[in-house]
């Protein structure tokens, strides 16, 4: 038996926001924003849909991808850092409630962007106790209701969407080997982070909703030292180097980060799937947004070696070596 990932699904909103639509409120412009963050476009959600709406759309299309039926979904896991409620019910159970899954698990995992790794390497060691049923693993977010659209460094940055995978086992020998590696440093809590719950103290004149703080300089320092990190511990780990890998899927914050990577590791750009131009920094959702685009495009096929690796607020980082589809 083999775990591998049977199907790939994502959902991006209709509506898209460009760079020249922010440069009417803001005092911004598309070239600032491209030559600084690689992005053009980003998707946002409408008034009537939610993280739950958009997750659960995505996880329609991966699982007709996979040609699995909702009584054959055993675990839901949805990472997000903007669920439908502030605290529960989770956002897993409305998708449960919504693909009418009768029989099925379901949570919500906070990791920021690197949630879908995390979220993917549990789901893993489910369907390992699990043989005879599917994992639904699932990224989404509204990052647009809780980001500061006065703040012109950060709302610039984020879009909203939904990305889906489903995993199972499959008769046969075992498949390649894989391995995940999972990381934070809780000393870098401020440099991403979202006032609330019990720290919040509210002060006259508050902004009605909290919102997200970007300490910018600080965010792009760890993130180019920890997706070099991860990527180069999972080869030595399994025995091969970064130049072997036909792909990377690296969390979509920023171009100019992967940029920074690519070189730190003294790779071409080419091996980074980039979409982040039109799709924005969709936080836990970017890799399988990624991941679902690359495939349907043509661009991943079975039996390349890939690395999946993000980075967000904790601070969280982690990665996935696996060869295309077996986890």
């Amino acid at each position: 038996m083999s775990i591998r990932i049977l199907g790939t699904g994502s959902y991006l909103p209709p509506r898209i926001v460009t760079n020249d639509d922010l440069a009417r409120e803001l005092d911004t412009s598309d070239e600032w924003i491209f030559s600084h963050t690689g992005i053009h476009a980003r998707h946002i959600a409408e008034e009537d849909d939610c993280t739950s709406i958009m997750a659960a759309k995505a996880a329609r299309k991966a699982m007709e991808s996979a040609g699995v039926a909702p009584e054959d979904i055993g675990l839901i896991v949805v990472a997000t850092s903007s669920p439908d409620y502030s605290t529960f019910p989770s956002t897993a159970c409305l998708v449960q409630a919504a693909l009418e899954c009768p029989s099925t698990g379901a949570y919500d995992l906070q990791a920021a962007c690197a949630g879908f790794v995390y979220a993917l390497d549990q789901a893993r060691g489910w369907a390992k106790m699990n043989p005879d049923r599917k994992a639904l693993v699932i990224g989404a977010e509204t990052l647009s209701r809780i980001v500061d659209w006065r703040d012109r460094s950060s709302c610039i940055l984020f879009g909203d969407g939904a990305g889906a995978v489903v995993l199972g086992n499959v008769e046969g020998d075992d498949g390649p080997a894989a391995h995940t590696v999972l990381w934070a440093d809780g000393k870098g809590a401020g440099f991403i982070s979202r006032d609330g719950g019990t720290r919040l103290k509210p002060q006259p004149g508050m902004f009605p909703v909290p919102t997200l703080v970007l300490q910018g300089h600080d965010v792009f320092a760890f993130a180019v030292r920890a997706l070099a990190k991860v990527t180069n511990q999972l080869c030595e780990k399994l025995g091969t180097t970064p130049a072997s890998l036909d792909r990377v899927f690296a969390h979509q914050a920023n171009g100019r980060i992967i940029e920074a990577v690519a070189r730190r590791m003294k790779l071409p750009i080419e091996k980074f799937y980039l979409n982040l131009e039109k799709t924005g920094n969709t936080s836990a959702a970017s890799i399988p947004i990624a991941l679902d685009e690359a495939l349907r495009g043509g661009e991943l096929r079975d039996g390349m070696r890939i690395v999946l690796c993000g980075f967000g607020s904790g601070l969280t980082y982690a990665g996935t070596y696996m060869q295309w589809p077996c986890l």
